[in-house]
């Protein structure tokens, strides 16, 4: 009875806690006047950031989240949510269509945003962990045992790479912009120096943007919602390309290249 109240309560009427657009006035987000104060004054990724989290940041702080996003979505085919693209191309999909398959194929626990939360969880609760008392030793040791001696820290090792090359020039963005290192991205580094000294393991860009903007105050879901079409540059890019190309040209397919172990070919009743 309590939620037929609560439907009744919304029928026939939509609301909303975030803005709305006034026909022929203007249009508003979480109290700004977007035409009147945004237009022209606040960059693509503050307006993002407003919109998201309801928090209009500083400009150097959206500037370095245009960063990040320039180094996570690059135009490689081969890379899953990029083929996605690319096959969506090759077919003749619509761009909105094969960039919307691409991103939602990045919504993945092995790569894209999805595993930021982790990353997020596991940074934070270590630092709540090293303000206990817990070295950044004990706090590795204890994650490796309970994968059997191996290192599956999120935020920590490449499955293709030693080293993350995105790193550099964000650190070097992250100087330039005035920020320092806090307390999260303190700690990630102590725990990259005990992985690179006992498991010639580092940090991947995973690990660095998640103790940053834990740092900046964000909490994983924040961080999420932020990075949720963080690839879709890329995976347009590989879409045009095929586009532009012959029709149903990207990685074609023989009927022997597929090794089939089913039945043997059959008459059907």
């Amino acid at each position: 009875m309590k939620n037929r109240e609560t439907w009744d309560r919304q029928r026939g009427v939509i609301r909303s806690r975030k803005g709305g657009w006034f026909a022929g006035k203007g249009a508003f987000s979480h109290g700004y006047s977007i035409l009147e104060e945004l237009v022209g004054e606040a960059s693509y990724f503050q307006m993002l950031t407003l919109n998201v989290l309801g928090v209009l940041p500083e400009r150097r702080l959206a500037d370095w989240l245009e960063a990040v996003h320039i180094c996570l979505s690059w135009p490689d085919p081969r890379i899953w949510c990029n083929q996605i693209g690319a096959l969506a191309g090759t077919a003749r999909a619509s761009v909105v269509a094969a960039t919307s398959a691409g991103v939602l194929a990045a919504d993945s626990t092995m790569y894209g945003s999805r595993p930021l939360l982790d990353g997020v969880a596991f940074i934070q609760q270590a630092l709540r962990d090293h303000q206990d008392g817990l070295s950044a030793a004990e706090i590795v040791q204890r994650e490796v045992q309970k994968h059997r001696g191996k290192v599956r820290i999120t935020g920590y090792a490449r499955p293709l790479a030693s080293g993350d090359e995105r790193i550099p020039p964000m650190e070097q963005l992250t100087t330039r912009l005035g920020f320092e290192h806090g307390p999260h991205l303190t700690l990630a580094y102590a725990i990259e120096e005990v992985l690179r000294l006992d498991y010639k393991e580092s940090m991947n860009i995973n690990g660095y943007v998640s103790a940053f903007l834990s740092d900046q105050g964000f909490n994983a879901e924040q961080i999420y919602r932020l990075f949720a079409m963080v690839v879709m540059s890329g995976v347009t890019a590989c879409y045009v390309d095929t586009l532009e190309r012959p029709a149903e040209t990207f990685l074609p397919l023989r009927c022997d290249d597929i090794d089939y172990q089913g039945p043997p070919p059959r008459d059907v009743p």
